[in-house]
């Protein structure tokens, strides 16, 4: 039987060097100014974790900043920001596999710190562009079918903000049988942090719930390295991003949520935590009609 569980989500900090094509409405210096908030308790997520009573802890996998040593922070840098993947691979394939590696060691820590239910969350100007793209080649769609406005950019923007992808993927032909190979190609440091935290929770048997799109390209990648992943995997809600429906399509899961968000953080998944852990305490301790006395249906 399940038990009442200890929750954690791990957000996911870093920079983008596709964000130098003008794809995002915020400038860059967003993602290390949003990890100071979450360090200071201001965020939405930072709210909706003190109300579910959820531990929360911040990494960063590859800001372009240099933090001052901080209790919730954890410094796992791989990267200082990507490089800018229409011009190159976003990241090596050695940084990526460190970054997945570094995914995986969390999870093992959540393990040994008695998380029974994990959840991952990201921060990132310029990332639903590389999410975008990852979602191009798992899903074999056209950058126009999975591309939104991030970020709330205006039409010019999100026309260029394709044409970065396509320019992308055709010079770095991912292959898409080889989810290391589209994480560096097109891909993002916490977008491989997250896709280590989806398989090393697998490993440890652990339920992990994906926010919204970011968090569930790095999540598909995960799935897509071991189909099997999937069984321990949850979707916190359907994002208003396009790309996302095409996503949680191909890994086959439903989301729990359909409220229109696209905030990211891990706002979905410390909102969905709340349903598993009501569902966890039904199976628990809610009577069965015999335990209670009720009556059967009639024959």
């Amino acid at each position: 039987m399940p038990h009442p569980m200890r929750k954690r989500i791990y957000v996911v900090a870093a920079d983008h060097g596709v964000t130098a094509e003008g794809v995002s409405a915020y400038p860059r210096e967003v993602t290390y100014q949003m990890v100071f908030n979450f360090l200071r308790g201001g965020a939405a997520i930072n709210v909706l974790t003190r109300h579910g009573h959820i531990d929360v802890q911040v990494v960063d996998a590859g800001v372009d900043y240099d933090f001052p040593p901080h209790d919730r922070l954890l410094s796992m840098k791989i990267v200082r920001g990507t490089a800018n993947f229409t011009e190159g691979p976003a990241l090596t394939r050695e940084q990526a596999e460190r970054s997945v590696a570094v995914g995986i060691d969390l999870a093992r820590a959540a393990t040994g710190d008695g998380i029974g239910l994990l959840g991952i969350g990201e921060m990132g100007i310029g990332n639903t562009t590389a999410a975008s793209a990852i979602t191009t080649v798992l899903t074999d769609s056209l950058p126009n079918e999975v591309t939104g406005r991030g970020t709330g950019i205006d039409d010019a923007s999100l026309a260029r903000k394709i044409t970065v992808i396509e320019r992308a993927i055709e010079l770095n032909r991912p292959n898409k049988k080889d989810p290391l190979d589209i994480l560096a190609k097109v891909g993002g440091a916490e977008i491989g942090v997250m896709m280590g935290l989806v398989i090393g929770a697998a490993a440890e048997r652990l339920p992990i719930v994906a926010d919204g799109f970011i968090s569930t390209a790095a999540a598909a990648l995960a799935v897509a390295s071991c189909s099997c992943i999937r069984d321990y995997l949850f979707i916190a809600h359907l994002s208003e991003e396009p790309g996302h429906t095409a996503l949680v399509r191909s890994i086959n899961l439903r989301p729990l949520l359909d409220l229109g968000m696209r905030l990211g953080e891990g706002t979905g998944a410390a909102l969905a935590m709340h349903i598993i852990e009501a569902a966890t305490k039904l199976l628990s301790e809610m009577a069965t009609f015999d335990e209670a006395g009720v009556s059967q249906k009639e024959p």
